[in-house]
């Protein structure tokens, strides 16, 4: 069973943490980390990309001239899509990208990339992060002290002043446990969890 220290906000460590085997030291499965971040990414997609067609171009709908004896060539309105101002042959219209994946493919991948982040030791716990007022000095003082760069945050519950705190730092991201996925645990470099998500999150994922 994996064993992870737990510190405190001063960098001290405190105590440790049994972790689960089934979800922080599972083999890493690249193969369905790939098709769930692929799934979130077209979720992400607005697919408005749109074009106009002949039939909705403005234009006249009369001949410019007889079918035959001119020497010209064939054409039915001013709106034909090889003419200037014309309609677009197939271009793209508004459409969905979305696409799900299963959800025992879902849970592997994301016990997958927690694997990951313990196994290169990307990975900090701490007790807790006490704030009595939003104070984004402050807690940049406690990322300054870790060396976190580019960082994800996991809280176990809303803690909206230990929110607001981080909110205009750079490179890092506040999530609660239910809303941790696997798109944003590829896309931080280091990730910070609370004690408490600890449990939360092999707890939804065992069951």
């Amino acid at each position: 069973m994996p064993v992870a220290g737990v510190y405190d906000i001063e960098n001290n460590r405190v105590a440790e943490i049994e972790l689960s085997e089934a979800v922080f030291g599972a083999p890493v499965n690249e193969d369905v980390i790939y098709e769930v971040v692929r799934m979130q990414m077209a979720s992400r997609r607005s697919g408005t990309a749109s074009t106009k067609g002949r039939s909705d171009v403005s234009g006249s709908n009369k001949k410019p001239w007889r079918q035959k004896g001119t020497g010209r060539a064939r054409v039915g309105n001013s709106r034909s899509p090889i003419w200037r101002g014309g309609g677009i042959i197939f271009g793209p219209t508004p459409h969905g990208y979305a696409f799900r994946v299963p959800k025992k493919v879902r849970r592997l991948a994301l016990i997958s990339a927690l694997s990951m982040k313990f196994k290169e030791e990307r990975m900090t716990i701490l007790r807790d992060f006490p704030m009595e007022e939003i104070k984004t000095k402050r807690f940049q003082e406690v990322i300054d002290r870790f060396g976190f760069k580019k960082t994800l945050f996991v809280i176990d519950q809303k803690r909206p002043v230990l929110e607001k705190s981080s909110r205009n730092i750079r490179d890092v991201k506040m999530v609660r446990s239910e809303g941790v996925n696997v798109y944003d645990l590829l896309k931080y470099d280091h990730v910070v969890l609370l004690e408490p998500s600890v449990h939360k999150i092999e707890g939804a994922l065992i069951a």
